[in-house]
């Protein structure tokens, strides 16, 4: 993995790839490169580290054509260099492959190759799809292409062209995201839509098992065995703009910034006057009286708000919740059958762990939900139903609008069910609705707070951080700190405060910073009995606390304090403070915020 670009048409292919490519930044990669055909030959140009470097080398090389394939990668087989980097081309170079995946028999295939003959010159899983290709080829790029993925076990988006037709990209799909975009005499492939929404808005979303034929007037989408099928277009609706910086000098300011708009979005059409409507679910109230546990299967940052989603469901609904990690779920054989809700949370819908939860799930009898950010994406396909969390473009690796957009999302779908079923009264429903139509003006004052900067100063220097909380507080923690450490590069962790006596004091020594969450007030003195614990060893604690708290400050070195609100939607709003300390401790670091090292935004292999 990490980003596909494909162009066929009348103008030269390099800028757009190039274009193309820089739109996918944002899912993370350590090389990038390019192919195109053209006086017929195949021309390369791949390059280790960033665009910048493929750039320059594009300009001296200049490699001309009317179509090409790009790609940024993500190491996975072979360490970050200029060989491994894609695309590969096969021993006589007049075919080129790019692909996202991970090809999990390629060490049979590369022996099987190696005995015929080809020559590898990288240590890559996906060398062995263009040998493949080359072995195949004997006239017929198509049946050379099909009988090529037929051998490949794994997961794979991937795009080839070759000198023998140059007049045609072929592409697949299996659990890798792949879309096709249709113009005037001009056709464009990419991973993610972002990649080719300057040029077009019409597109095909390929599915597992479908392969495409792409010639510049013409998209043929066929099925595995051949077969030509038709598939509806998707006509995308939200612009370029909305995915550039508007003036920040990072995405993930920018999304930061944003959450209080994308708060009413996501709960606009859904928040009556005294209550919560879900008509897109089509979820009965004999379907919830169904359901005797709910799972909820996440990974990362949607894996945390899934462990608020815990307590979100169980006080609402008065049913036992469990969160599992998704690459962990399928694994332990859950006890999951047709009376079980699995809610997979995913903001790009094609996180491969979550989608292979997913399948399991409903191998079981169980109904799925996804909550997820991007319309059309596999998991919002394969589940029984969708709750979109209307986010809105996320292009920083670091996610912070999806995940409050998620909870949000949540908060309303738990008030729904209980509404359906009766396991809250019609006056607490309203009271929690009058309380989530607050959150956006919440949000807003949460960002005008002028302390984020400073805590930053004094963080950034440090080599470790703590983090603390007991119930909704500790979730809040988790997600708090891997923000903190995905972009700064500071070890942290957080704690459920209640364990620091069980191992965990050992660690704190004096001037060791712990930022304490102390938001709930069914656990509050027992939070301050913990931050006592931390200072008496020297600790430096910072406290993230409600504007009605009048006590907290007693024991901090610095406070960060939020409107006062009802404690159970809390999660929503700490969030912030924790993103923003996260973001400027790792501005004042120097590291690359929307870009961290080692990391990709969409994990689409296992």
């Amino acid at each position: 993995m990490c980003g596909i670009v494909g162009y066929i048409g009348d103008h030269e292919a390099s800028p757009i790839l190039l274009e193309g490519l820089r739109k996918l930044e944002y899912r993370g990669y350590d090389s990038a490169g390019i192919a195109t055909f053209s006086k017929g030959e195949l021309r390369y140009v791949k390059a280790e580290g960033k665009i910048d470097t493929l750039e320059s080398r594009l300009l001296k090389e200049n490699p001309i054509g009317t179509i090409g394939i790009g790609h940024t990668r993500w190491a996975t087989h072979g360490r970050p260099s200029d060989e491994n980097s894609h695309p590969h081309l096969c021993n006589d170079c007049n075919i080129a492959v790019v692909h996202n995946g991970i090809i999990e028999n390629y060490l049979e295939l590369k022996e099987e190759l190696e005995k015929e003959g080809f020559v590898f010159h990288s240590e890559t899983d996906t060398e062995v799809i263009v040998h493949l290709l080359k072995k195949y080829l004997n006239g017929d790029f198509e049946v050379a292409f099909y009988k090529a993925v037929s051998r490949l076990h794994g997961s794979y988006a991937l795009c080839a062209i070759t000198a023998d037709e140059p007049d045609k990209i072929l592409c697949a799909r299996k659990d890798s995201p792949l879309v096709v975009g249709l113009g005037e005499n001009e056709n464009f492939i990419a991973s993610d839509i972002p990649a080719i929404l300057r040029h077009t808005r019409k597109c095909y979303i390929l599915e597992d098992g479908e392969f495409a034929v792409i010639t510049k007037n013409q998209i043929k989408i066929k099925d595995a065995e051949g077969v030509i099928i038709s598939k509806k277009m998707q006509e995308i609706t939200w612009n370029s703009e909305a995915a550039e910086k508007g003036g920040y000098e990072h995405f993930m300011l920018k999304e930061i910034y944003e959450q209080p708009e994308v708060f009413k979005n996501t709960l606009r059409g859904r928040l009556k006057e005294r209550t919560v409507d879900f008509p897109e679910l089509g979820i009965s109230k004999e379907d919830v009286l169904n359901w005797s546990k709910i799972y909820i299967v996440a990974c990362g940052t949607a894996y945390h708000a899934g462990l608020v989603g815990k307590t979100i469901f169980e006080k609402t609904m008065k049913i036992p919740v469990e969160v599992d990690i998704a690459s962990e779920y399928r694994y332990r054989d859950p006890l999951v059958d047709e009376k079980t809700l699995v809610i997979v949370v995913s903001q790009s819908g094609e996180t491969a762990d979550t989608i292979a939860a997913l399948r399991h799930s409903k191998s079981k009898g169980a109904k799925v939900l996804a909550v997820t950010n991007v319309v059309g994406s596999s998991i919002s396909r394969e589940a029984d139903y969708v709750a979109y969390i209307w986010a809105g473009p996320e292009i920083s690796v670091a996610s912070t609008k999806a995940y409050t957009t998620m909870l949000i999302t949540e908060y309303l779908l738990a008030l729904y069910f209980a509404g359906l079923i009766g396991t809250l009264s019609e006056e607490e429903i309203a009271g929690y609705v009058e309380g989530l139509r607050g959150i956006p003006s919440l949000a807003v004052q949460v960002l005008e707070n002028p302390s984020y900067k400073l805590i930053a100063e004094n963080l950034k220097e440090e080599t470790d951080a703590f983090y603390l909380g007991r119930g909704l507080d500790w979730a809040v923690a988790l997600e708090g700190v891997l923000k903190l450490k995905e972009i700064s590069y500071i070890h942290a962790e957080a704690y459920a405060a209640g364990e620091l006596k069980h191992g965990t004091l050992a660690l704190i020594t004096d001037g060791t910073p712990v930022i304490t969450i102390n938001t709930q007030k069914s656990v509050f003195d027992k939070t301050i009995s913990n931050i006592q614990e931390v200072r008496a060893r020297g600790a430096k604690v910072i406290i993230v606390a409600q504007a009605d708290d009048e006590a907290s400050h007693k024991y901090a070195e610095q406070m960060v304090y939020i409107p006062t609100m009802e404690d159970f939607l809390v999660p929503v709003i700490a969030a912030i403070p924790l993103q923003l300390i996260a973001y400027y401790t790792a501005v004042a670091r120097g590291t690359n915020v929307d870009q961290p090292r080692n990391l990709a935004k969409s994990v689409t292999v296992e």
